[in-house]
């Protein structure tokens, strides 16, 4: 009567157990003050989905386990997707149908991983002991001998030698301090979960030592798979900007197992916070690395703190030296790699072929895809040389658009034969320079996919942007340009995505397109909810999944983020001689020098120059920039008579300007138009102090710091210069040939006809 009443006493504690299952990776445990040594154990198995409590906190770790428990957990970690489907059939006898463990123990039958006893019977109820333990283990895994000495003294002729033996060898189980390991001792649920931890962690590690990403996602639970496609950026938490691991971000990194993070200048105060910041976000990863990445293109896109900032890409394009764009690469990476980051969403392979591009630019290389591809294909290799990964933008070519797709969707209606001879080149050079991941763009190209669906903003019918198009991705990109690498997607906060798609059904669209990686999802969790959801339904195929999970930890491997340094002090030691190093500083001089380009010349050669005892009046549009005219100036010309004034322009204060200009000898007008459409851009006012300053032959130079596109819109400029950005590198070098002390030997790299 009292082996009736304690069976059924285990029936019922194993149904709660069941029960507890489905939300057993949200279970905070409250009862595991005794036994300390083993909470990390068991809050990992129940992150894991694995191990559960019995509701309300209680995981009851010192309760005995029972075989059918036991079979219950290693069946929840090894063959979950069984659980969900097919029928059962177990075969011993004392096994019922209405048994809470009947399908585990079905399914450990069918899959090896129980024995039963020789009358048929199972003993589900029966509690494990440390013996059975290793046994099972050590069957459910194909554990091998390992190289540890073994020393217990009561295992030899046990009937479970060989796997007590396996499973010490490899560090995985332990005796008692007096060379004993007491194999028929009944085990705790806290002791099973330690061992299964340990397991676990084992193989994670060999497969990691081994390369072999395949047996790794095996041991990696979905959530941690669709971590792994997920890279947010790092948000505020409790009002505040996040610049340091806190609570907030630990909870996000583990919640959702994230692959990686996007930094943004909100997250960085100095160079050494964000070497301890990138330091202790790895730390807190787990076994496998963070994807940590910037956009660090170079001059108007920078984030590096005191780094070296250089000139931008279209400075590059400018001085057309491919030499010179490997060595902005090659140092670019040096000092990402001293801060801890190892992606860089650069270079911008964009053909800037459209002077009413509002976002690209002088981001952008030129508008000759020959020129373009080169001097990409240089930038990649300088990057791949430091170690950092380069993740070319935006597939298939965001160059020739009116539309920024941060805030609206562009629609590329050219012919694939012209999307073949211009956006398409440096992307196909790129592919077949080994670059190893691509951005995609969120923009349309109906030419390659003229798909509509129904836009969630007005109900009108919109393309479907590259970045949810498979036609694109897995069929242009992948299949007829032959790119075997990384897809991350750009941001999904854009309004291109976030406008017109609900997040839900875009991310899910995208992973089916051919993304790998999500790059800033505007709900993470959401985000990771939904794709988990998705596979679970079959909307989205595991395959899918585990090919873009082994493309990410491929690369990890490659770039070496499993084997990373881990003294943090060494790390803060290193910046010293990294970051803006007078090496680095002397690239940077070198580029911004030889890109300054003549726009305009009275001789056809120089611009006017600035003479000695001249009076310089500095127009722009704004007075910071000014003075930092203003200041370079004075410091280059070291000249002590030499005293500049400024002066404003634009709204409203363009004749306080022009009465400015009436008494000087010389007119620096700094022009800046980037981040709109040049076309609708405010040169009536450039063009008025253009005809003023002829009218009264006054000396100047037109200084374009943006978008080199002023000859397009004002007439008659007799003298100009292009510098490709309002950065002090490229200022200084411009002020440099109007003094006469260098030349404007840069090419323009854009059309202005």
């Amino acid at each position: 009567m009292k082996m009736k009443v304690m069976t059924i006493l285990g029936v019922v504690l194993g149904s709660m157990l069941i029960s507890a299952g489905s939300a057993a990776a949200a279970e905070r445990f409250t009862d595991l003050q005794s036994v300390k040594w083993a909470s990390d154990s068991i809050n990992y198995m129940a992150e894991r989905g694995t191990v559960a409590g019995y509701g309300k906190g209680k995981f009851a770790p010192e309760k005995q386990v029972t075989r059918a428990q036991a079979v219950t957990f290693l069946v929840r970690e090894l063959y979950p997707e069984q659980l969900q489907s097919g029928a059962a059939s177990a075969s011993y006898t004392d096994v019922a149908t209405t048994h809470p463990f009947y399908r585990e123990i079905s399914i450990a039958e069918k899959k090896g991983l129980t024995g039963g006893f020789p009358d048929g019977t199972f003993h589900p109820d029966m509690a494990m002991s440390r013996a059975e333990t290793a046994a099972f283990l050590t069957r459910a895994y194909s554990l091998a001998a390992g190289k540890q000495s073994v020393s217990l003294r009561d295992v030899n002729q046990h009937w479970a030698a060989a796997p007590i033996l396996v499973m010490s060898s490899n560090g995985l189980i332990g005796g008692y301090t007096d060379g004993t390991y007491r194999p028929d001792r009944s085990v705790t649920r806290a002791e099973f979960s330690v061992f299964l931890a340990r397991v676990i962690r084992f193989e994670r590690e060999a497969a990691i030592e081994a390369e072999d990403w395949d047996k790794l996602i095996s041991y990696m639970t979905l959530s941690e798979q669709i971590g792994q496609m997920l890279m947010p950026d790092i948000r505020q938490w409790n009002g505040q900007v996040t610049t340091t691991v806190n609570e907030g971000l630990k909870r996000s990194i583990h919640d959702q197992d994230l692959g990686g993070l996007i930094l943004f200048v909100k997250n960085i105060v100095d160079a050494r916070q964000v070497v301890k910041l990138t330091h202790d976000l790895q730390n807190e990863a787990g076994d496998i690395p963070l994807f940590l990445g910037i956009d660090q293109e170079g001059g108007v896109i920078k984030r590096i703190p005191g780094g070296t900032n250089l000139p931008g890409q279209m400075a590059l394009g400018a001085t057309g030296d491919a030499a010179l764009a490997e060595a902005a690469g090659k140092l670019t990476g040096e000092e990402l790699k001293a801060l801890g980051l190892q992606v860089n969403f650069a270079p911008v392979l964009d053909v800037n072929s459209n002077p009413d591009n509002p976002i690209i630019g002088i981001r952008s290389f030129g508008s000759d895809a020959d020129l373009v591809s080169r001097l990409g294909l240089a930038t990649i290799k300088g990057l791949r040389q430091s170690g950092v990964i380069a993740a070319v933008k935006h597939f298939p070519g965001h160059g020739d658009t009116t539309v920024d797709s941060h805030l609206g969707m562009p629609v590329l209606t050219h012919s694939r034969n012209r999307l073949d001879e211009v956006e398409l080149k440096p992307f196909r050079a790129a592919i077949e320079g080994g670059v190893e991941m691509v951005m995609t763009a969120h923009i349309a190209f109906p030419a390659v996919d003229n798909e509509h669906v129904t836009s969630l903003k007005d109900g009108s019918r919109v393309p479907i942007p590259a970045t949810l198009s498979k036609k694109v991705l897995t069929g242009l990109l992948r299949e007829e340009l032959g790119y075997q690498g990384v897809i991350i997607s750009d941001a999904f906060t854009m309004n291109a995505i976030a406008e017109h798609f609900g997040e839900n059904q875009a991310v899910e669209r995208a992973v089916n397109a051919g993304v790998d990686i999500i790059l800033m999802p505007q709900d993470p969790e959401a985000t990771h909810q939904t794709l988990v959801q998705a596979v679970k339904r079959g909307t989205i195929p595991s395959e899918t999944i585990h090919k873009s999970v082994k493309r990410i930890l491929e690369l990890k491997s490659k770039y070496g983020l499993f084997d990373q340094e881990n003294n943090l002090a060494q790390k803060l030691t290193a910046l010293t001689n990294v970051i803006g190093s007078e090496k680095h500083r002397a690239v940077e001089r070198e580029i911004a020098e030889r890109s300054v380009t003549l726009l305009a010349s009275r001789d056809g050669a120089h611009p006017d120059f600035i003479q000695p005892d001249d009076r310089v009046v500095i127009a722009a549009a704004g007075q910071e920039q000014a003075e930092q005219l203003q200041r370079q100036l004075t410091s280059v010309a070291s000249n002590p008579s030499l005293k500049p004034e400024i002066t404003v322009i634009g709204q409203g204060k363009t004749s306080d300007a022009l009465q400015a200009m009436e008494q000087a000898d010389y007119v620096i007008l700094a022009s800046y138009q980037f981040r709109n459409v040049a076309s609708q851009f405010g040169w009536a006012e450039i063009q008025t102090i253009i005809d003023s300053l002829n009218k009264r032959n006054k000396r100047y130079a037109l200084l374009s710091l943006g978008n080199p596109y002023e000859t397009i819109y004002v007439q008659n400029v007799r003298s100009g210069l292009a510098v490709y950005g309002k950065q002090e590198p490229n200022t200084n070098a411009g002020i440099k040939v109007l003094l006469g002390q260098s030349e404007a030997g840069g090419v323009l790299p854009v059309t202005t006809k």
